[in-house]
């Protein structure tokens, strides 16, 4: 069964300036073209602005509004931006005109739980980008494009059988057939007022009068005829931009935008079939003569991600910690690595604690939040001697693979430096006598680099049972009559 989802957005004119998520100017905001206004906000219109009002009209009334000149390129570049993100739901995206987006979603609906769970993810991701929508979703694309802009009700807006979609749209104003438009006053002329009244018509005179093209239109929408797409087509790498629509002098406030900038890259990413290693925000500041370097900020994944939200939190978290050098103008995100995607697997029990892809999105939000520098990993050196080959560090570098040891107690917890300890009744004491519980290790390196040690190591035992590595430096034999000397240098957990 296919299922055609028909993105509209009424309002792009105005919220390429003004998207949902930005400061709304208190006199309100117009689009004009042609000197004309084409669309107001709801402020604008109450101080009395409407559609097709000149300029000085909008001066008189409200001299302190916003105006702005209709940019068709940012408007097609903003559907573009739609068109995008919405490829999370499915890669064939066709961008149609009068700023809809049709989504072919029939195989995908189970995937996503349904058509009104899909619509309602649909809406959210709308509302991330700062647009509002019509949406609907009926049997054929046009049939959805026509339903999205002109039919009353989120109801009559979705249909599944073609039946219902022939009554649905049979009650639209045949106005709203494009190729219609330039035939409106014959239509008129014979009664005509929806589609219903056209499709009564005969079709051979329809077709001498109008042409072909209004039949094939109609034919199309009500599924009597095949449709054809030019489905939209993705660039082999990602790099979005977005410009803010004031100057930031906080990095916490370019959280939105890069939300925005997300939600494309996730889109791109479903359609590739692919997953993302590291990402990259420039922050854009003054250009020009005065123009100033970008703030960049390099985000490294442990694992290959498309989750919004995990790259969401990332990035929230490292703009936390930024310190502005000059007011922010502009986004840029750009995809540095990205690898094919490995399907998730479900298992029928999963591990306690989660899974190892949950571990590492937990070490990269720690990593985003208190700074690479903080969060270490076990990075064991091939040495005999532990303070060597015990090493940190961050866990954004590569792990090599060590063969350690086998069958050798180790402490879960290595103390920077040895503690020397007491003797009582020839015994190390640590809050309590210790009692030797292992035999010993003896280990006798770095003669080679001039850090020789002679020691030997055992797994000694307080009156609580809690557990220590320690060791007995070795004397020589003219040293013999002195009482060894004890050191801690380890806590087992």
């Amino acid at each position: 069964m296919r299922v055609f989802l028909a993105v509209h957005l009424p309002k792009l004119p105005l919220e390429v300036f003004r998207p949902n998520w930005s400061s709304k100017p208190p006199h309100g905001s117009v689009v004009l073209e042609k000197d004309k206004v084409v669309i107001a906000d709801s402020a604008a219109r109450a101080a009395g602005v409407r559609p097709g009002m000149k300029r000085g009209g909008v001066l008189t009334l409200s001299p302190e509004t916003e105006m702005h000149e209709r940019d068709a390129g940012r408007e097609d570049a903003a559907q573009r931006e739609v068109g995008i993100a919405l490829m999370r739901f499915a890669p064939e995206v066709t961008l149609l005109g009068e700023a809809t987006v049709v989504v072919d979603v029939g195989a995908s609906l189970r995937l996503f739980g349904g058509l009104l769970a899909l619509c309602r993810e649909a809406r959210a991701v709308l509302a991330t980008l700062g647009l509002s929508a019509r949406i609907s979703a009926a049997p054929t694309g046009q049939g959805a494009w026509l339903l999205a802009k002109y039919a009353s009700g989120p109801g009559a807006r979705r249909v599944l059988k073609l039946a219902t979609l022939e009554e649905r749209l049979s009650a639209l104003p045949m106005l709203a057939v494009p190729e219609v438009r330039p035939f409106s006053d014959w239509f008129t002329g014979l009664g005509c007022e929806t589609i219903a009244d056209i499709r009564r018509l005969p079709r051979a005179g329809l077709q001498r009068r109008c042409g072909e093209h209004l039949l094939d239109s109609l034919d199309r929408a009500f599924g009597t005829a095949p449709e054809l797409f030019d489905w939209l087509e993705l660039p082999p790498t990602f790099s979005a931009r977005i410009e803010m629509p004031d100057r930031l002098e906080d990095a916490d406030g370019a959280v939105f935008g890069a939300h925005r900038l997300i939600v494309q890259l996730c889109g791109w990413l479903s359609a590739k079939q692919l997953a993302v290693t590291a990402i990259q925000l420039s922050l854009e500041h003054e250009r020009g003569r005065n123009a100033i370097e970008p703030t960049v900020i390099d985000v490294a994944l442990g694992e290959p991600t498309w989750r919004e939200d995990h790259l969401v939190r990332l990035l929230k978290e490292r703009l936390h910690r930024i310190e502005l050098t000059a007011p922010v103008i502009a986004l840029r995100l750009d995809a540095s690595k990205v690898e094919a995607a490995a399907p998730a697997s479900d298992t029928l029990f999963p591990e306690p604690g989660g899974s190892p892809e949950d571990h590492a999105r937990l070490l990269e939000l720690l990593a985003a939040r208190l700074g690479e520098e903080n969060v270490l990993r076990p990075a064991p050196t091939p040495d005999h001697r532990p303070e060597v080959a015990n090493q940190w560090v961050p866990v954004s570098q590569k792990q090599k693979n060590i063969e350690l040891p086998e069958g050798l107690p180790r402490p879960t917890w290595m103390l920077d430096k040895p503690v020397r300890l007491l003797i009582r009744q020839h015994r190390p004491f640590y809050g309590s006598p210790l009692r030797m519980v292992s035999p010993g290790e003896r280990i006798e390196a770095g003669w080679y680099d001039g850090g020789l040690i002679t020691r030997d190591y055992f797994v000694a035992q307080g009156d609580d049972q809690s557990c220590y590595w320690v060791y007995r430096e070795r004397v020589s034999s003219r040293d013999a009559e002195e009482e060894p000397k004890w050191f801690l240098h380890g806590l087992f957990g």
